[in-house]
């Protein structure tokens, strides 16, 4: 009775090759990997921004990243097909040496090797270096996914997937909320500036931004009758100090046109002061409060006026705006060096400012790290208005989703200034002094 051993005890050519194919195969493995990695991780933006650069293999790696669909499918193929092989093969050779136990053995090595230099190591290197290994894996990446075969093989499993997700809807490769998240990490990595991460919020949320959340509304604007003298409107004008007053007929909803000051100051020196300003105004523009204020700046730019009449819904007037409104929205109040203005918020210490009742609802909201409501009112005043139900008298107090509203200053029917506090900053300085220990 002859006892059983081993198929054969011997390492032969075969085995060598066997084995020296299995390790690149792993070594392949491990390449497509780190181009998977690195090619995912890297944006539209970031590959353009590179090759804006001139970095070598970037125009590939732009080429690649416009079409994801297009080189990752072939990449996890070609990834699978070299580990599957690679481990069969150490199998086959594990088992002509050392039997079934070295089978065993074998799986087990397999796992390990397989995961830690075919996918850990590279993947970790890639995320730690996703511009080297990108521009590295470009050129190979693009090679292999031109290739007749590959191509074939990916077109195929493309149509595969497309088949079972079902139609594809177009979306926007980046969002807004994305490019906001972007410039906030750029200022923590120190790329750009705070002031320039405010600059791209304004410009971001400009788009969205409508005409009667800038206009100068209706109690605040400085007007002249059409029957008032050229001296009169002018008189007028350098008071308030501006340079174009809107000319109605008695009542701001008839609006005639437009009295600039240049033309006012020519007809005085020409000794026409005492005729009516009606005979010097230009035609006004009416815009609707509900207007994107980016396209009426374009609109502004393209027809060369500065100033607008807004009207409501009814036809009635409800304000007033200029070019210099809508700049302010992009890069900030624009004061005169001469101007003596409130600020528009004032901090009061920690967790409390006092702001104009025409501040924007989302700007405080900013400032207090707060979630305010929304509704049909624009401004703190409006939002105050809103959840009292009535004019407020000077001292008047609401609370709104975690914000203690003060009424500071009321003018007539309008709320001046607001004085808002986070409530647990209010409900501390209220609380009265703990006790002292006499023990």
């Amino acid at each position: 009775m002859g006892s059983a051993v081993p198929a054969t005890t011997g390492f032969g050519g075969v085995d060598w090759v066997m084995l020296v194919v299995a390790l690149v195969l792993i070594a392949l493995s491990a390449g497509l990997a780190m181009a998977e990695t690195s090619l995912t991780r890297t944006s539209r933006v970031k590959a353009m921004s590179l090759e804006d650069d001139g970095r070598r293999g970037s125009r590939r790696l732009v080429r690649l990243i416009e079409h994801p669909e297009r080189f990752l499918n072939p990449v996890l193929l070609l990834t699978l097909v070299c580990q599957l092989v690679a481990a069969t093969l150490v199998g086959i050779l594990a088992d002509r040496l050392f039997g079934a136990l070295g089978v065993t053995v074998a799986a087990v090595f397999e796992v390990v090797v397989i995961f830690v230099l075919a996918e850990a190591l590279p993947k970790n290197w890639a995320v730690q270096n996703p511009e080297r290994a990108a521009l590295a894996s470009a050129p190979v990446v693009d090679a292999v996914v031109r290739f007749p075969l590959v191509r074939l093989l990916s077109n195929g499993l493309i149509g595969l997937a497309n088949l079972m997700l079902g139609p594809r809807r177009r979306q926007a490769s980046v969002s807004e909320s994305e490019l906001l998240a972007m410039a906030d990490v750029a200022v923590e990595d120190e790329v750009i500036e705070t002031e320039e991460r405010a600059l791209i919020h304004s410009i971001i949320e400009f788009g969205d931004t409508i005409v009667r959340e800038v206009m100068r509304p209706r109690p605040d604007m400085v007007t002249i009758e059409a029957d008032r003298t050229v001296s009169e409107a002018l008189e007028a004008a350098m008071g308030a100090g501006f340079s174009r007053l809107p000319v109605h007929t008695g009542n701001v909803d008839d609006v005639l046109g437009i009295a600039y000051a240049k033309d006012l100051i020519r007809a005085e020196r020409e000794g026409h002061g005492d005729d009516p300003v009606r005979g010097y105004i230009r035609p006004a523009h009416f815009v609707p409060e509900t207007k994107r204020v980016a396209r009426l700046m374009r609109e502004m730019q393209e027809r060369k006026y500065h100033q607008a009449i807004v009207v409501d819904e009814y036809g009635g007037t409800a304000g007033l705006v200029t070019l210099e409104d809508l700049i302010e929205e992009l890069v900030g109040e624009i004061v005169d060096e001469y101007d003596v203005e409130e600020p528009p918020i004032e901090s009061l210490g920690e967790g409390e400012v006092s702001v104009s009742g025409r501040l924007a609802v989302d700007e405080l909201g900013d400032v207090l790290e707060a979630d305010l409501p929304e509704g049909d009112w624009d401004t703190v005043g409006g939002l105050f208005f809103n959840v009292l139900g009535r004019v407020p008298v000077q001292g008047e107090s609401v609370d709104v989703d975690g914000v203690h509203l003060v009424a500071e200053r009321v003018q007539g029917n309008r709320i001046g200034r607001v004085r808002a506090t986070r409530l647990r900053h209010a409900e501390e300085a209220e609380a009265p002094p703990a006790p002292a220990d006499d023990g």
